[in-house]
């Protein structure tokens, strides 16, 4: 996500999404297969009568998977606001993952969502937790309230916050760590 204003750039923001592996040794294991929807089951091996890019093959594979979508989010901002603040930050993610994840368990209705009760709200936020990035445990804000998201989230700098909204389904096979990295030198 980018935003601009006649200044320039305002606000970056970064998502990584990532495959759940319940056993990680073995790849192969059924363990590590999502429920899939018949829908699904039938766009997975329904094979078309003209040649599909490896790529294509690949990504339809991984949704055998479940999937950490949108799972961490690092969001630089130029100038600090309410709406760049870490809870609202935190607050935010979450309800986007819900909003985009948990629909039908939340009973939406498809097409845009009005405000309402399912939502995460700023009070919801601790703000007496930690989360380990980089092997040392930094001061971070939490949310600990939902039934269907965990979230948690840390300030890296001044002008840089970065959050993990995780399914609760998916908590056991986890341990909430963060590594940064910085761009290769050219």
């Amino acid at each position: 996500m980018e935003a601009t204003d006649s200044e320039g750039r305002s606000q970056f923001a970064v998502s990584f999404s990532y495959t759940l592996w319940r056993n990680p040794d073995d790849h192969a294991d059924p363990v590590n297969l999502k429920h899939l929807e018949p829908d699904e089951q039938a766009a997975i091996e329904t094979v078309p009568p003209w040649p599909r890019p490896a790529w294509l093959i690949e990504t339809l594979e991984m949704m055998r998977y479940p999937q950490l979508w949108e799972a961490v989010r690092t969001c630089w901002s130029r100038d600090h606001s309410e709406y760049t603040n870490l809870d609202r930050q935190l607050v935010d993610h979450a309800n986007h993952i819900l909003v985009n994840q948990f629909r039908q368990e939340l009973g939406l209705a498809p097409g845009p969502t009005e405000d309402g009760a399912w939502k995460i709200r700023p009070s919801s936020v601790n703000s007496a937790a930690t989360l380990e990035i980089d092997g040392e445990h930094v001061a971070a804000f939490e949310i600990n309230t939902d039934p269907f998201v965990y979230a948690v989230g840390a300030q890296l700098r001044a002008d840089v916050v970065t959050t993990v909204v995780v399914a609760r389904d998916h908590l056991p096979y986890l341990r909430l760590a963060l590594h940064t990295r910085t761009p290769a030198a050219s």
